[in-house]
């Protein structure tokens, strides 16, 4: 009898499986966000008949990074030998048992990490016109460059978690074929640079991230929105630690929402009755990339007690608290915390509270749980509420805060008169 085919890989649940399939549960929320559109990366998607278009330029690509490599005398054989002992560890790094054979592997990991490393290289090149004119236009000039619409797709399709390799193969390649630049150029500030033609971050903020070592690309890009002052310290038991309530009721109850002048979208802070929450854009760039981090950190459970560990599923989790329905999503779009390029607020709360469904963290060793405590704190006190109401009542608008002011003003004069009306009658003392 033939040994049945273990879908399961005996790696899974151990650190070195940083590779995931996306559980059924998340992937029915959304299953295109967890697929490739137009370039299958690794094992997971390879075989797909809608990615042979791109599988050709793959090749293409390959010959290109062994031309970059020719003052080192690299060769085609070079790249097999080096990722070739690595085959058992790129084995472990995936959560299901990979069907191909040892060559067809190491094939696989060459062609995708060369592609991804020459594509790098690519995009770097763009930006740097005034070292090689002639390099830029024929860059430009490529069939992947020429429609627009190409880049952002292949973006996408690099922070997807099943279209992903082990980032030590990348490494390995990278160091093989190009390595370090006279500007000091690694593979972490090239895959940063590249996928920041997405998100627009300053260069001071991402060279704090430069000497990271991810798991792979979406680890990478993970890593690199995780504060460097973040403390991995878990906060004692409280009363007031616990999920927050939507964007409308804190409203209600007092809570002013102000958008943060930041470059990282999870610095959220709470202080003096004010949330301010870094502007979200929404659109299909960010909620791909939220799915796939929050499953990314609901898979891999190493390093188990890290702070950080789950920290955008931390954030989702506060912004699908925040937004429970359509009018928070209004709500926050009104104070310019959200940027909805996403569809209809109705939409943008059903995404959000679809990412963190079915999601696991423990909120006392959570990177808000001190926001989490500070604005239960503050909503549950009754004279925040009392006051709220008070303001919503009378200074809500100019016409409640005009009537408010005359009424005001008519009982103070009213008060006068009367005070006059009975002052001839008051009794006085007969020595004055």
């Amino acid at each position: 009898m033939h040994e049945p085919l273990k879908l399961l890989n005996t790696s899974a649940g151990c650190d070195s499986c940083c590779i995931f399939r996306v559980p059924r549960s998340p992937s029915e929320i959304n299953e295109k966000a967890y697929q490739p559109h137009i370039v299958s990366i690794g094992p997971f998607h390879h075989r797909e008949p809608h990615f042979q278009m791109i599988q050709q330029h793959k090749w293409r690509f390959l010959g290109d990074l062994l031309f970059r490599g020719e003052r080192k005398s690299v060769v085609l054989k070079d790249f097999f030998e080096v990722v070739a002992p690595m085959e058992e560890d790129i084995r472990k790094s995936y959560s299901e048992t990979l069907e191909f054979h040892g060559r067809d592997l190491i094939q696989m990991m060459v062609l995708d990490g060369c592609f991804i490393i020459e594509l790098f290289c690519k995009v770097k090149s763009l930006g740097d016109a005034s070292k090689d004119p002639s390099l830029v236009e024929a860059v430009r000039k490529d069939p992947l460059f020429t429609m627009a619409w190409v880049l952002p797709f292949l973006m996408r399709d690099l922070l997807q978690l099943e279209n992903q390799i082990p980032y030590t193969v990348l490494q390995e390649l990278f160091d093989m074929s190009v390595g370090s630049g006279k500007d000091g150029s690694s593979l972490t500030k090239l895959a940063l640079r590249f996928f920041n033609y997405g998100v627009q971050r300053l260069e001071h903020v991402l060279e704090k991230y430069y000497d990271k070592k991810p798991t792979h690309l979406l680890d990478l890009f993970r890593m690199s929105y995780i504060p460097v002052n973040c403390q991995d310290k878990a906060r004692g038991p409280s009363k007031f630690l616990h999920l927050i309530q939507c964007a409308t009721k804190l409203h209600q109850a007092g809570v002013r929402f102000k958008p943060r002048k930041t470059h990282n979208i999870l610095d959220v802070k709470f202080k003096n009755g004010i949330l301010e929450i870094p502007v979200l854009i929404i659109d299909d760039f960010w909620s791909s990339l939220f799915l796939n981090v929050v499953a990314y950190e609901q898979c891999y459970a190493h390093p188990p007690k890290d702070i950080t560990r789950t920290i955008f599923t931390t954030y989702a989790t506060l912004m699908g608290c925040l937004i429970n329905t359509p009018a928070d999503a209004g709500f926050l779009g009104d104070h310019k915390i959200i940027k909805n390029y996403f569809g209809t607020d109705e939409e943008v709360a059903r995404f959000l509270n679809n990412v963190r469904k079915e999601v696991a963290f423990d909120i006392r060793r959570s990177y808000l749980s001190k926001v989490f405590e500070e604005v239960n704190e503050y909503y549950e006190n009754d004279w925040h509420v009392y006051w709220a109401g008070f303001k919503h009542r009378y200074f809500n608008t100019p016409w409640s805060f005009i009537s408010a002011a005359a009424a005001g003003v008519l009982l103070l004069l009213t008060t006068i008169q009367a005070f006059y009306s009975a002052y001839p009658y008051l009794p006085r003392d007969k020595n004055h």
